[in-house]
């Protein structure tokens, strides 16, 4: 439409400077001509809605060319995009009275080009060409208002069925776990119970059977201990599950993500909730950045100090301000990367600027004694491990 009106502007002033090679008012039409063409120009940037600036815009867009009607009736077929124009911008009722309104200007001006001749395709033809204009328009948009109703119903419908899913799946899973809990964990430390009720009966009467009571509450608590630790297993994150720590967990989701690894400095041994919480803010961040930053390229980090670990998650997307994060504005992504960090004494950081990518930064603090106590529960739990494998459930 905004080719059309151009098209039909620079043919009326071509056929106007034809018919007129040069007179009095031939600079005013070419003056006004241009006008239109760079008002016209304006409007795609101030935008759709029925704003004070565009309505002031549209009157003036429609003043000048009246003025050129006047002065030359060739422009009047100018009007068909002005319909258009007038339609989008304006409430019905207005934009009905502005398309009659055009439509009187060009009925008036073909009829001046008639030179007095009357003829009646001059006055029914203009009012029927805005007639089917206005009525292609308003099929169009309930056309349009229909699918962004559809739309809006299939994503609300999908949104409703993925929370279906996910509370199914939540309530799944927490019917597995009190089964597998009550099967497992509660029978045994019921039947620890009633083995140590018993062996306080019998402790004075018969020792001897009050200690093989203790001993048999002894063998279900260390069953019960490695049912503990399969559940803690299973809980944990995927990659962490699989064995090998957090660099080869971190390894294997930046192969997943197509993304570079790098690690700084001499690795050591870091507790289990400091290993979760750095490969979920991993994922959390490499998430985001496929899904928004538009990335050719992503790289980690893992850097070890002397009393922190760091890790930066880098890329060269489009970036953002970060100061639009606050409030939520982002989604839960990052406030929820922040609890995690917070939790464990630490700090984020998010450096980026829209166009220039974005750097993330979760430095979580080591205390020497968490790491000697993580060095010696892991040999304890190797321990334990290999118990396990010699028992009989």
């Amino acid at each position: 439409m905004h080719a059309a009106f151009f098209l039909l502007l620079g043919a009326s002033l071509v056929r106007y400077l034809l018919r007129h090679p040069w007179e009095g008012r031939s600079p005013w039409i070419i003056g006004l001509s241009a006008a239109l063409a760079a008002l016209y120009v304006l409007g795609p940037a101030l935008g759709s809605r029925a704003t004070p600036r565009r309505l002031v815009w549209l009157g003036t867009v429609v003043a000048v060319w009246m003025v050129l009607v006047v002065l030359a009736p060739s422009f009047a077929w100018c009007a068909v995009p002005l319909f258009y124009t007038g339609l989008r911008t304006l409430p019905p009722r207005a934009a009905l009275v502005l398309v009659a309104l055009l439509t009187a200007f060009v009925v008036a001006a073909q009829l001046q080009l008639a030179h007095g001749g009357f003829d009646p395709n001059l006055v029914i033809a203009p009012p029927a060409v805005a007639a089917i204009a206005t009525a292609v328009f308003v099929h169009a948009e309930r056309l349009a208002a229909r699918q962004r109703a559809l739309i809006d119903d299939l994503l609300s419908t999908r949104r409703e069925l993925a929370a279906t899913e996910r509370r199914e799946g939540t309530l799944a899973e927490r019917q597995r776990l009190s089964m597998e809990i009550h099967d497992t964990l509660a029978q045994g430390l019921s039947s620890q119970q009633m083995l140590l009720q018993a062996a306080d009966r019998t402790w004075d009467a018969d020792p001897a059977t009050a200690r093989r009571h203790v001993r048999t509450a002894e063998s279900i608590a260390e069953r019960n201990l490695a049912e503990a630790r399969r559940f803690v297993h299973d809980l944990a994150p995927a990659d962490l599950a699989e064995g090998g720590g957090l660099e080869q967990a971190l390894r294997a989701l930046a192969a997943r993500e197509s993304a570079g690894f790098r690690v700084d400095g001499a690795p050591v041994p870091l507790p289990d909730r400091v290993q979760s919480a750095l490969l979920r803010i991993a994922q959390g961040a490499l998430a985001n950045v496929r899904e928004h930053a538009g990335a050719t390229s992503t790289a980690l980090t893992l850097t070890y100090l002397d009393d922190q670990i760091v890790l930066d998650i880098a890329d060269d997307g489009r970036g953002f301000e970060p100061a639009r994060t606050r409030g939520g504005v982002r989604g839960h992504g990052l406030p929820a990367m922040r609890a995690r960090v917070r939790q464990l004494g630490g700090t984020l950081t998010v450096e980026s600027t829209p166009g220039e990518g974005t750097v993330l930064s979760a430095a979580v603090p080591l205390d020497t004694r968490d790491t000697r106590d993580t060095r010696d529960n892991q040999g304890t739990r190797a321990v334990l491990d290999a118990q396990d494998t010699r028992e009989t459930p």
